[in-house]
């Protein structure tokens, strides 16, 4: 069976294919529930064919909700995706537009992170280059990293992960990767085996390319393996600031501070009662409006994972995101 399941790769479009991951496919609490039941919506993948998503991951303990018994209305929620799991009894509790392709900001540096912790050590040195250090788009946010500065990688996903900054993104990527086309190709070999079919990136930090794009579904299953598989995430997401320590190129010790760019973690935003915030990750460009994904604990003592994309504004994506978190622990999934 297990031989079976690795055939279905995600280029593969055979009729046993879908046949048997129709059977295998468990998700949400009901057999056979899968994507390919409904299709999927938005941009178009990079080389113009619509991909399968992977079973391999899928055919593990992962939430999968078809297209159709998404809650079509929308009500409440006038993001452009929202999605709200409980990942300790891979149930949905709401979704709508999941698999709408969008663009992602700084949300995908929770991809980032993925990658590091797949293909790095986090005692590993990195030496911050001149491409990282001078970044030059506009409104691009910065650690002020300098060429030549050393610091061990795991300091670097605090930057990435709680500042956002975009220079700790490309030390990264060329740490990992030598270059930030490398660790592209990376990310999205990373993205195709965990089944997250609707993504594809060209870069580490999400400044805007308008090849960059995800889905709220594809962005659960990486935050989902994240908390699964990597205990050291959810605390580098935990914090709502951190002292970083490095030396510069001269060997000269320096330190810098970084605060949250997540609301809750910094007592501006208020969830709702008895839901408690582990954290997650903000993103917002022009293009991609405001973006968030948390995990989160509802007042049941379950595990959340929420999504809200494409939201209008900041005001806007808080008001959305504390509504879907007030679903948290009261048992009940919307219906179309």
């Amino acid at each position: 069976m297990a031989n079976m399941l690795k055939g279905c790769t995600r280029y593969l479009k055979t009729a046993l294919c879908l046949a048997v991951s129709a059977l295998l496919v468990s998700g949400c609490g009901e057999a056979g529930a899968s994507f390919l039941d409904g299709g999927v919506t938005g941009m178009p993948v990079a080389g113009g064919e619509e991909e399968l998503y992977s079973q391999d991951y899928l055919s593990s303990d992962v939430c999968v909700l078809p297209a159709e018994k998404q809650d079509k209305a929308g009500k409440n929620f006038p993001a452009g995706s929202v999605l709200l799991v409980n990942s300790t009894k891979g149930k949905v509790v709401y979704a709508n537009n999941i698999y709408e392709r969008l663009y992602p900001a700084s949300v995908t540096k929770i991809v980032t992170a993925l990658v590091a912790l797949e293909y790095g050590s986090l005692d590993d040195m990195v030496t911050v280059s001149y491409n990282a250090s001078h970044i030059t788009e506009y409104g691009a946010k910065l650690c002020g990293f300098n060429e030549g500065d050393k610091i061990k990688l795991s300091k670097l996903l605090y930057a990435l992960m709680v500042y956002s900054g975009n220079d700790a993104g490309i030390a990264i990527a060329e740490h990992i990767s030598g270059s930030v086309d490398k660790f592209a190709k990376l990310m999205n070999k990373e993205m195709q085996e965990l089944g997250a079919a609707g993504s594809h990136f060209t870069n580490p930090h999400g400044l805007h390319d308008d090849n960059h794009y995800t889905t709220a579904y594809d962005l659960y299953l990486v935050f989902n393996k994240l908390v699964s598989d990597y205990p050291e995430f959810k605390d580098i997401i935990s914090k709502d600031s951190i002292k970083v320590k490095f030396k510069d190129a001269s060997g000269k010790k320096k330190e810098l501070n970084f605060t949250s760019t997540v609301k809750y973690k910094l007592n501006t935003e208020t969830a709702p009662e008895g839901v408690t915030v582990t954290g997650g990750k903000t993103g917002t460009t022009q293009m991609a409006g405001s973006n968030l994904v948390l995990y989160s604990t509802g007042p049941d003592g379950d595990n959340y994972i929420s999504a809200v994309m494409n939201a209008s504004d900041v005001y806007s994506l808080y008001s959305q995101m504390n509504y879907l978190l007030s679903m948290e622990g009261n048992g009940k999934r919307s219906k179309p």
